[in-house]
Formats: structure tokens, sequence, C-alpha cells
């Protein structure tokens, strides 16, 4: 159950940091417009909430284990990319992930 409320952390972390580039990317006529809209109000928000299901994860994850479900962001992150702002997932970046996602599954072992 914990290992399950860290990767929806995670999770929620990187649809998080999706949202933040997603703002960053566009151009604000009025003076705070790069702090005051809603991709940086509910990415900042997710990233709250993460922070909260990371610290309620821990009390039943190890804290050896820990880093390694946190690898699996770059995962998510590539993915939602991809999806989202339509960026290429190159071949290098397809190998590192391939990379992380067997170093996650060997240290699982």
């Amino acid at each position: 159950m914990y290992i399950g409320i860290f990767l929806c952390s995670v999770f929620i972390a990187s649809v998080s940091q999706v949202l933040l580039k997603k703002s960053a990317m566009k151009q604000y006529d009025y003076k705070f417009g790069d702090y005051l809209n809603p991709y940086v109000i509910c990415g900042y928000g997710l990233l709250f909430l993460s922070m909260f299901l990371t610290i309620l994860a821990y009390r039943g994850v190890d804290l050896k284990t820990g880093p390694v479900i946190e690898a699996t962001s770059y995962v998510f992150v590539a993915v939602l990319s991809t999806v989202f702002l339509k960026e290429k997932v190159t071949n290098k970046k397809k190998i590192g992930l391939l990379i992380i996602v067997i170093g996650v599954l060997v240290s699982n072992l």
C-alpha cells in the first residue's frame, strides 16, 4: 500500500513538473504573470500534495527503497512530456530510460 502511495506521489510530482514547464513556455502580458497563472499555481499545489504523500509513504517504505521509487519520475516525465508537450524522445533518452527501469527492477529483487 505504501509503495502505491509513493508511486502516486512521484506521478503527481511529474505532472507538476510538466505543468511548470508548460507555464515557462508562455509569455505573459502582466507583471506577475510568470508567477500567478493557473499552471504555476496548480503545479506548486501538486508539488505540495506530492510532498505530503511522500512523507506519508515513508511510514511504510524503507529509506533505501525511496530513491529507487523516486527514479521512476524520469520515466513519468518523459512520457508526459511526449504526450502533452510534444517533445521527441531520442534514442539516447530511450536507452537511458531503459537503464533506469532495469535499475529499478534489479534493486527490487
